[in-house]
């Protein structure tokens, strides 16, 4: 019984919070997890695509980089469709077709998702590093659990040959 009436209690601390939020700031936190959801839901998204937003109001800008110019196009299609987005900005950038880039970011991923002490993150339908190449220099984004993962992903990607710079935009989420 006593379960049940904390379960309660949690769930209307919940609702009371979320009440005590702005008309605009629940709409504004709806529209954030709608975009979210839609960009990591597309298809062909992966481990060597990146997504970032930003919203302004009712407006949304596109961020970040892929590797196939269908889905930079794809991204913009399935944002517009949600409800009470007034503009779509898309700043998403098509990364430049190279066979280089390409064979760097197969032997990225196997050092990084090969690791034993990384292959986890590997375990999700999108994995949590992801892997963005471009003229040789490589930007590392997403979210590991410790600082260790990020400091291990950032070597093990520095030692890949053909790699000029790696930049390491992880972000350490303990949640």
């Amino acid at each position: 019984m006593s379960l049940v009436a904390v379960v309660l209690l949690g769930a209307n601390y919940g609702v009371a919070a979320e009440n005590n939020r702005s008309p605009f700031e629940r709409s504004q936190n709806r529209l954030e997890k709608e975009v979210r959801h839609e960009l990591v839901m597309l298809p062909f998204y992966g481990v060597f695509d990146n997504f970032e937003y930003k919203m302004e109001g009712n407006t949304v800008t596109l961020m970040g980089q892929v590797t196939r110019p269908t889905l930079k196009s794809d991204a913009e299609a399935v944002v517009k469709k949600i409800e009470g987005l007034e503009r779509v900005n898309n700043q998403i950038e098509v990364l430049p077709v190279s066979p280089n880039d390409d064979r760097i970011r197969i032997a990225v991923y196997q050092v990084i998702y090969g690791s034993q002490s990384l292959n986890r993150y590997a375990l999700r339908a999108v994995p949590t590093i992801h892997i963005i190449v471009k003229g040789g220099h490589v930007t590392l984004e997403g979210a590991v659990a410790t600082e260790a993962d990020k400091n291990v992903a950032n070597i093990r990607a520095n030692g890949v040959s053909g790699v000029f710079s790696v930049k390491n935009n992880l972000r350490v989420d303990r949640s």
